[in-house]
């Protein structure tokens, strides 16, 4: 059973940064697209951005365009988001999710347990 750990969240000011990794345990990456979805309290966990296997490809949603940077290692082992210009309205809790299809289709089979990013001041 593939399992998701994801690592760095906390608190940060408005128009902070913050780098979140997503790493497989006793697994490697390859061979899977890779996306981060959050959830704000009372709200539906939506997607903020997936890569592609190669890492050709990266797509985001709109309110974390040109903010957020989704990379992965050569490797294929860690997955990590880079979050710029961060605003309170980023308050979630953060998932990892790994798509056994190499490329973003959207599918989830995998669930890491979700780290807690605050932005406050």
């Amino acid at each position: 059973q593939l399992q998701l750990v994801e690592s760095g969240g906390g608190l940060v000011q408005p128009g902070g940064p913050l780098s979140l990794s997503c790493a497989a345990s006793g697994f490697s990456l390859d061979g899977y697209a890779i996306g981060w979805f959050r959830q704000a309290p009372g709200k539906e966990r939506e997607g903020g951005a997936c890569i592609s296997n190669s890492g050709g490809i990266t797509k985001y949603a709109d309110s974390v365009k040109g903010r957020f940077t989704i990379s992965r290692d050569n490797a294929k082992t860690t997955v990590w988001l880079q979050m710029n210009n961060l605003k309170p309205e980023d308050t979630a809790v953060y998932f990892c999710a790994a798509d056994t299809r190499p490329y973003c289709s959207g599918r989830v089979d995998y669930w890491g347990q979700g780290t807690q990013v605050t932005v406050s001041s």
